[in-house]
């Protein structure tokens, strides 16, 4: 029962953690992957606190409203031809003291503000409904902070097909057209893609999810939740990227609100239990992750992992969590635009009694 409960430390009073500051610069990004061999951009230990910036790949696409000097700095310091083989800009890597492969990097994020007050939404060549539509199409959209809503300022026709990886399109005042006027949408600032690195030689891109994180893009990776991943390399090498302020299940045009996010989270290695995919800690839920090409058999890597969830760390018998999984267990999909899809599965922890808790 020990994942349902905080960190044991053996009675041992808990260390004051360490406040670190991680900036998002040309030499503490990698864009594109993730990668076991890439240096550290920060070194903790278990338990800290990190305070670091997460830049969209989409801040080009308007620019006067996307991009401050550091963000600019980013666009211009990493080469066209270092953004490979994925799209994303990572912060990181973060090298969490003692974590080892087979270890459990708890990651508890604790706030998450919009850098600037504006994002952008692409309908991609690699969205679910492109061939209905034959081009992309970018909208910009501006947060009410006071309202904690987004709505749409403006739209415009991308030019050919978004391919290069911070693409900075300068469109004319003339091209600009209204969208979704008088439309507001929740802002649930969230981690695109945020993980470790996988134990793969060379670069592993950013773009499919898979058993270190990645892209999940599960929009309740938010403030208030909590992340396990599995550690597979030494030191976990965590980093974060493709920050949202609002995205629907399925992401279907291609990219949700991309917009830059200032990131605060406490990071904590975990050697009292195992869990083999990433998992997520809402404040009312517990949700784990399928991810595959095929829909049918991400829906199956959800199901056996929530199976898992029951039978392992609330003490179910199989038969009895088969049953719990199709009355009270809500399965949806995550996205079906990133290659490798994905489905998650969320248990409500008010079904369980108290001290299941």
């Amino acid at each position: 029962m020990s994942l349902l409960r905080d960190e044991n430390l053996g009675g041992r009073e808990r260390p004051r953690p360490t406040l670190h500051e991680l900036r998002a610069t040309p030499e503490t990004v990698h864009w594109g992957y993730f990668s076991a061999s890439r240096a550290p951009s920060l070194r903790v230990a278990s338990g800290d606190i990190i305070r670091a910036e997460a830049v969209t790949h989409h801040a080009g696409d308007a620019p006067e409203l996307m991009m401050d000097a550091s963000v600019q700095a980013i666009f211009d310091g990493v080469p066209i031809e270092d953004r490979n083989p994925g799209v994303h800009i990572l912060t990181g890597p973060i090298h969490i003291e003692g974590a080892k492969p087979g270890d459990i990097l708890e990651v508890r994020y604790l706030q998450m503000t919009p850098r600037l007050r504006y994002g952008s939404n692409l309908a991609a060549h690699w969205g679910h409904l492109y061939r209905d539509f034959g081009k992309e199409r970018v909208t910009i959209y501006r947060v009410d902070e006071a309202c904690q809503t987004a709505e749409a300022v403006f739209a415009y026709d991308f030019p050919g097909k978004y391919e290069v990886p911070g693409t900075i399109t300068t469109e004319k005042e003339c091209c600009r057209m209204p969208a979704l006027r008088g439309v507001r949408v929740p802002v649930r600032p969230h981690l695109g893609t945020a993980g470790v690195a996988p134990d793969a030689p060379g670069r592993v891109s950013s773009i499919p999810p898979g058993k270190h994180g990645g892209n999940i893009d599960n929009w309740r990776i938010g403030a208030g939740s909590t992340m396990f991943y599995p550690v597979q390399v030494d030191g976990a090498l965590f980093s974060i990227g493709d920050p949202h302020i609002s995205q629907g299940d399925g992401e279907i045009s291609g990219t949700a609100i991309e917009a830059s996010l200032d990131v605060i989270f406490q990071l904590f290695v975990r050697r009292d239990f195992q869990f083999p995919s990433p998992l997520l800690r809402t404040a009312n839920s517990w949700m784990t992750h399928g991810f595959d090409e095929d829909l049918d058999l991400a829906m199956r890597g959800a199901s056996l992992d929530m199976l898992e969830l029951l039978t392992e760390h609330y003490r179910l018998s199989r038969d009895d969590a088969y049953s719990l999984m199709s009355v009270a267990t809500d399965f949806s999909v995550t996205q079906v635009v990133d290659g490798r899809q994905g489905i998650h599965a969320r248990i409500c922890t008010a079904v369980f009694p108290p001290d299941g808790q």
